[in-house]
């Protein structure tokens, strides 16, 4: 499988090498990021935007664990925006771009736990 969401090299240097550290980042990871998309499309909808801004802070640390450069650069941005209230009609873009690519690093990291499994 070709990695386009998850940085292997960097996943392996976040956990040392040790496959039971990075079965249980990833754990962490998959019930993270469940959590953070329904918060940000509950805080959006209550248009609580401070707060939203203060989440995807929050939500860009656990996508940058896992290498993802480009969805960290985005929620920065929207971080900015919703701590000001500037540019509300990109929100929902954001929060679908958030759920999208987390959804597809999860599959690519269940593949690459099926593979380390395999190799164990």
């Amino acid at each position: 499988m070709d990695y386009k969401y998850i940085n292997t090299e960097y996943l392996d240097s976040v956990s040392g090498g040790d496959n039971e550290i990075f079965i249980e980042i990833v754990t962490l990871f998959r019930e993270q990021v469940a959590e953070f998309h329904n918060e940000m499309l509950s805080l959006f909808t209550r248009k609580d935007y401070y707060n939203l801004g203060l989440l995807a802070h929050k939500a860009k640390s656990s996508v940058a664990i896992m290498g993802m450069n480009d969805l960290a650069v985005m929620l920065k941005t929207f971080e900015l925006q919703s701590r000001e209230g500037n540019e509300i009609e990109k929100f929902e873009s954001y929060i679908s771009r958030f759920r999208n690519d987390t959804e597809e690093a999860l599959k690519e990291l269940d593949d690459l736990i099926s593979n380390i499994k395999k190799k164990g």
